[in-house]
């Protein structure tokens, strides 16, 4: 459903600021009717795939397709199928809900009946219902939120993007707009792609995509990108974590990182933890602030991948899961 096939986008060098590369060489499938969450630290190149997938930029190089249509070819044809859910608020603030909806019915042609019957649909999912007479600047966070999807929903879109959605909701109304989009995602067969920096948000996705540097470093199920570093791990925090580090290197020949305070045994099976949590203490008891065994989350898998070093190809890609 969208394809993206050797995507590179380089900003050109100014007075001031050197050419950099944002994008280099990206190839990613997202299948028809696939959730698929992109993440990655700041300054990855997703933003800038996100503005070239909603038609806002033009990349160096590439070739882009969504629901068949090439996007940079036939922008039209791409904006009949996509909607889209900015980072930043889309609806005016001064004016109601039905205002609201009324006019971005009117700009993609849709009144009477037609009209009113589009709304209605797309607010069934909602808490608007007693509310479109209300101004959107009197809603909370989550409300507004979901008047911005009700807007999008309205056109009946195959594929959405969304930008960091919930970005500034609390914990219940992030997770109440998820569980209705996850919802409606499923109910309308929609292919989405959204973008996040809350890996809770991704344990439910079909795939999750990481970026680095321009490039995808891993594309896969939540479970398997789990698996990358194994069904446990041993995770310390040590009175000096690079010296304690060093020394079971060194003693003990483990595979051992250090992840901020912590020194971390990865890539471990069931069964394998609990036998080197106790040789450990054994040796280095004094040493040791606290020790313990966890499964690996998608927190994790993002440390994990994105503290190593680049490659000049994705380091963790299986082309033909991305369906290449």
């Amino acid at each position: 459903m969208i394809t993206i096939d050797s995507l590179t986008h380089i900003y050109p060098a100014t007075r001031k600021v050197a050419a950099r590369t944002a994008i280099s060489a990206l190839t990613l499938a997202v299948k028809e009717g696939e959730f698929v969450i992109l993440s990655g630290p700041n300054g990855s190149g997703k933003s800038t795939l996100f503005r070239i997938l909603c038609g806002l930029a033009l990349p160096s190089s590439g070739r882009v397709t969504v629901a068949g249509f090439d996007l940079f070819a036939q922008p039209a044809k791409v904006r009949e199928v996509m909607g889209v859910v900015f980072q930043s608020p889309a609806v005016d603030k001064h004016l109601s809900v039905a205002e609201n909806l009324a006019i971005h019915g009117d700009l993609y042609g849709l009144s009477g009946p037609e009209f009113r019957a589009r709304r209605d649909e797309a607010l069934s999912w909602t808490d608007l219902a007693d509310r479109l007479d209300q101004q959107v600047a009197t809603l909370s966070g989550g409300l507004a939120r979901q008047v911005e999807l009700a807007k999008v929903l309205m056109t009946n879109p195959k594929v959405l993007l969304l930008d960091e959605p919930t970005t500034g909701l609390d914990p219940v109304s992030r997770r109440n707009f998820l569980d209705a989009l996850h919802r409606l995602q499923k109910a309308r067969g929609m292919t989405v792609l959204m973008t996040s920096h809350v890996f809770a948000e991704a344990d439910d996705v079909d795939r999750v995509a990481i970026m680095r540097e321009g490039q995808l470093l891993a594309y896969d199920s939540p479970q398997a990108l789990k698996a990358l570093i194994g069904t446990e791990m041993v995770v310390i925090q040590a009175k000096d974590t690079e010296g304690l580090a060093a020394r079971l290197r060194a003693d003990m020949g483990l595979a051992v990182r250090c992840i901020g305070d912590e020194v971390r045994l990865e890539e471990t099976e069931n069964g394998d933890s609990l036998p080197l949590l106790e040789k450990i203490l054994d040796r280095y008891r004094p040493d040791v602030l606290s020790i313990s065994i966890k499964q690996p989350g998608l927190d994790d898998v993002f440390v994990h991948v994105t503290s190593r070093a680049v490659p000049d190809h994705a380091l963790a890609i299986d082309l033909k899961r991305t369906g290449t």
